[in-house]
């Protein structure tokens, strides 16, 4: 037995996180083509030859993003890659399922572009991982993270560039395609407000008086002079609600500010203060601009017959409530509900369409599935020792549930209805591979966050060659 140990020792990769994530990679492929066999045998009592073409193409796709992370972040977290695989492999099932409903045939039903879309998001995940070794480095660009932000939400309003849509300016066209700008701004708006709030955040927690009733404090107010990264936090916000007229990235980015803002400061004040600009804003925009009054009458009335026959109406919403209804607690089955009716049942309504066809039930395990990648966030900003890392995980943490939070809000009429899509799962390619970039970004901080010191390394293979 040799007690000498190795001139350059390594230590061994965490063989056993990667091999349980394996396994639940494989339990997402399995529920994949189970939910398109299911609904294949709804539609028309057979099993479709689809399932084994674009279910095998997908658990390929999610194998090769497996061993890429086997060999470039083989500490990152077991969880992230495959709930984000769940969530991308049900979104392929319902978008060929509604397919398949809508057209009629079931073996020659579209949903290769949204697999298209999956390649290239795993392909750019892959590349952030391999290209991004420390994330740190992107603390250096503050201010040109915030200028891409502005420019990218910008994009949309360039005359010829620009395309409005159902009365928002979101996208922009070029050789027969569609981009969403907003979807990759909101990360380079991360980054700048990570940055940003790690170097300014002792001078935004300092406080100038308190609010108090009788001898008990109710908040601390902040400083007048640090008020300056609110309001422009707000003109922002408030400016692409009515340039753009997009009402759910305007919420969804001042939202991420505010709860960021909070995580950097611990001062729940600026929180009730920036709540407090917004739904003053809203209340000023609701009186000087028709389209943000139309939201607010689809939310209010819904159901008049005025406001649901109208062009631009509430049709839409109510079809899509009709069907969650139509679902009940355990749902229709995987191709058994009639969601495919539905105006963007595979977009901006795929969760209507989820509900219809899984019910309460099976939405709430889509919710569950989410709030763990959120929670993974989270806990990659507590284990991480550096506090812009902190930031970063947890503003895209933030991201992603403020952002199912405003769809599934829509829907359900707890706030006006937006048009945003729901990560991973909504039909089209910007949603889609923002969503796997952020997936990156946690992939590579996670890894960087678990991986062992190198003294911890050299101990660790030293005691490998003694136990041999």
């Amino acid at each position: 037995m040799s007690t000498t140990a190795p001139e350059a020792p390594t230590a061994l990769p965490p063989v056993q996180r990667r091999n349980a994530e394996l396994v639940l990679i494989g339990v997402t492929v399995v529920i994949t083509m189970g939910a398109m066999m299911i609904s294949g045998l709804n539609l028309n009592g057979q099993v479709p030859g689809a399932m084994w073409g674009y279910g095998l193409i997908f658990g390929a796709m999610a194998l090769a993003t497996h061993v890429a992370l086997r060999f470039i972040a083989p500490y990152a977290d077991p969880l992230i890659l495959p709930c984000a695989l769940f969530l991308n492999g049900i979104g392929v099932a319902m978008i060929w399922r509604l397919d398949a409903a809508d057209s009629g045939d079931i073996e020659h039903a579209g949903v290769g572009m949204q697999l298209i879309w999956t390649a290239v998001g795993m392909v750019m995940c892959i590349a952030l991982l391999f290209f991004l070794k420390e994330p740190r480095v992107l603390q250096r660009y503050t201010y040109i993270s915030a200028l891409a932000a502005l420019v990218l939400i910008a994009l949309p309003m360039v005359p010829g560039l620009g395309i409005s849509e159902f009365g928002a300016r979101r996208w922009i066209g070029f050789g027969g395609f569609t981009v969403q700008p907003s979807e990759f701004a909101k990360i380079a708006l991360v980054v700048f407000l990570s940055s940003y709030l790690v170097t300014k955040r002792q001078v935004l927690s300092l406080a100038a008086r308190q609010v108090k009733i009788g001898r008990f404090k109710i908040l601390d107010l902040p400083r007048a002079r640090d008020f300056m990264p609110m309001v422009v936090g707000w003109v922002a916000a408030i400016g692409l609600l009515v340039i753009t007229k997009d009402l759910g990235t305007s919420l969804l980015l001042f939202g991420t500010f505010l709860a960021m803002l909070y995580v950097a400061t611990q001062r729940s004040s600026w929180v009730i203060i920036g709540v407090t600009l917004f739904l003053a804003a809203a209340a000023v925009a609701f009186r000087l601009f028709w389209h943000f009054r139309q939201r607010v009458d689809i939310w209010f009335h819904a159901y008049d017959p005025d406001v649901y026959d109208r062009l631009g109406g509430s049709a839409q919403l109510v079809q899509g409530q009709i069907g969650m209804a139509y679902g009940g607690i355990f749902g229709t089955g995987m191709g058994g509900g009639q969601a495919h009716h539905i105006f963007a049942a595979d977009s901006d309504f795929i969760l209507a369409s989820l509900a219809e066809d899984l019910g309460l039930t099976g939405v709430m395990a889509i919710l569950v599935v989410v709030f763990i990648l959120v929670e993974r966030g989270m806990r990659i900003a507590l284990a991480s020792r550096e506090l812009f890392i902190k930031m970063l995980a947890s503003g895209l943490a933030f991201v992603m549930c403020f952002q199912v939070f405003v769809v599934l809000g829509g829907l359900t009429r707890i706030i006006p209805l937006t048009g945003m899509t729901t990560p991973f799962l909504a039909a089209g390619g910007s949603a889609l591979m923002a969503s796997w970039l952020m997936i990156g970004l946690l992939l590579r901080m996670s890894d960087n966050a678990r991986r062992p010191a190198p003294q911890a390394i050299q101990d660790e293979g030293a005691t490998q060659v003694i136990r041999r």
